[in-house]
């Protein structure tokens, strides 16, 4: 299909992500957003991809559904006002969180345990790392969970338990979905928003500061 054109404005645009990982799909949707385009059509076949672009797009003030097409293929449908498409939701959390505190601290978790030498000392030592994040106040902003670090969103223990609190209180988790994937934990994650690396990077550009455990 292609874009339907009026006043040199893409009204209607097919989007063909098929084979494409996260962020990728999230990039080709805000690059058609950005030009004013108020109905798309998005073929995406990874599960990650699919729930982020139906954020994003959401975010982005659309009207989304998704109907499944194949065993790992999916066609995303979205209708909204171009002139409301400018400014996400996401952006104008940020622009409020910025007012609200002087400090945004993230926490960017990459694997499972905390150390290296005894895995089963790291864990303990990551268990007890997240449950002393509280006492950052409300200077802890945003919890990064890439590669291993996904795991813990998906493992009953104390280490979801912290994470489960802190979301619970406020604090923005992301959980990488290309990570869940390949561990194959998409469906397992308890905790936090399924995320891409547009949002991580973004998300780090943001902060003020950066705590790497």
């Amino acid at each position: 299909m292609k874009p339907i054109v009026t006043k040199g404005v893409d009204i209607m645009q097919f989007i063909d992500c098929l084979g494409l990982a996260c962020p990728q799909p999230v990039i080709l949707c805000r690059s058609a957003v950005d030009k004013g385009v108020e109905n798309l059509e998005v073929l995406v076949d990874n599960e990650p991809a699919l729930e982020n672009v139906q954020r994003f797009l959401q975010g982005r003030g659309y009207t989304v559904s998704a109907t499944r097409e194949g065993a790992q293929q999916w066609r995303i449908a979205a209708a909204g006002d171009a002139a409301d498409a400018g400014t996400s939701v996401l952006a104008a959390s940020e622009a409020r969180d910025g007012q609200e505190q002087a400090l945004r601290t993230l926490v960017l978790i990459t694997t499972e345990t905390l150390g290296r030498g005894d895995d089963t000392l790291g864990a303990k030592l990551m268990e007890n790392f997240l449950a002393t994040l509280p006492e950052l106040g409300s200077r802890l902003w945003r919890l990064v969970l890439v590669n291993g670090g996904v795991k813990l969103t998906a493992r009953p223990g104390p280490a979801l338990e912290s994470l489960q609190k802190l979301a619970q209180q406020g604090v923005s988790v992301l959980v990488c979905g290309a990570c869940l994937g390949h561990y194959g934990l998409l469906e397992a994650k308890a905790v936090g928003e399924t995320s891409n690396m547009l949002d991580i990077v973004t998300s780090m550009d943001l902060a003020d500061k950066i705590i790497r455990p």
